[in-house]
């Protein structure tokens, strides 16, 4: 069995890029090259092989049977060598590589902001990429490390590393509304109310999650506005608009200033963590398991 030359692997790395992320454009933006780089090296490489390994339109990309059958093997192929190279960060003093995470906003003011200078002091041959998402994404197929999100919505076959405690959920509002409006005392209170809603990643209205045990309950609230992004949902709050149903300590400040006033706090929830998940079958990528200390540090 001949040698693979460098050059060779590398073109065999793009073409199992492209058939993961069915893109010339994605797959492109992963490696850091153009779109008509990689065409060319798919020229090449078809010419080489003398087989036909894509099915390219202008709205899709798929592999042949025979690119099929290539793939297949070659992922398995590069796995064992990511396994391999991942297996040497415990022979290494720091991490070098590139980590590409995606994470929602209420994490990255949360988590990740208070620690990036850090992290990149003292990781330096890290090359850190973080994509900010709300929506659930299959992390694998979009070329990412890794993933976060709040534990109750990762998926069952992903590695999950929490990153806080349970996290208390809780109802606010501003003093000049509970003026107005009166102070709710129960949870059915809240539907004469009006009430600043969210519509969460999966595209639905979020249901505001109350009590525990035999008392918990859902309640689809009633409200004449809708965000999708938690600093608008509490610049509403602020503003008089209604109630919000927030994670606590992301609106501590405002609450210690007075200017947000928690409200049925016997009702509050304790919810899941916030963790950072990775595919079960791969090792740790390179400097993964220092973000995740640092941050774990930094959220006690």
């Amino acid at each position: 069995m001949p040698t693979l030359t460098r050059g060779e692997l590398a073109d065999l790395n793009v073409f199992s890029t492209i058939c993961r992320r069915q893109s010339f454009r994605l797959a492109a933006a992963e490696l850091g090259v153009t779109t008509s780089a990689l065409s060319h090296t798919m020229r090449g490489l078809e010419e080489r092989l003398g087989v036909k390994l894509l099915h390219r339109t202008s709205r899709s990309v798929v592999p042949t049977a025979a690119g099929a059958a290539l793939v297949g093997q070659l992922d398995q192929g590069f796995e064992f060598i990511r396994t391999a190279l991942g297996e040497l960060e415990n022979y290494r003093e720091l991490p070098v590589g590139r980590l590409r995470i995606n994470i929602p906003r209420d994490a990255a003011r949360l988590l990740f902001n208070p620690i990036l200078a850090q992290f990149n002091s003292a990781y330096p041959r890290i090359q850190l990429e973080i994509t900010i998402d709300d929506n659930m994404i299959d992390i694998v197929s979009s070329g990412y490390d890794a993933g976060v999100r709040y534990g109750q919505t990762v998926p069952q076959d992903m590695i999950a590393m929490p990153l806080t405690g349970k996290l208390r959920w809780v109802v606010v509002a501003s003093p000049a509304y509970l003026a107005q409006h009166g102070t709710p005392q129960t949870p059915q209170d809240l539907m004469n109310h009006s009430c600043i809603r969210m519509r969460i990643g999966d595209a639905s209205i979020y249901k505001w999650q109350l009590g525990e045990g035999e008392q918990a309950c859902e309640l689809d609230v009633p409200g004449n506005f809708v965000a999708n992004e938690t600093d608008m949902i509490i610049h509403a709050a602020l503003n008089h608009m209604g109630l919000a149903y927030c994670l606590e300590r992301y609106i501590e400040p405002y609450i210690q200033s007075g200017q947000l006033v928690p409200v049925l706090q016997d009702w509050a929830v304790e919810g899941e963590p916030i963790v950072m998940y990775y595919p079960s079958r791969r090792q740790l990528q390179p400097g993964l398991k220092q973000l995740i200390e640092l941050i774990r540090e930094h959220a006690q």
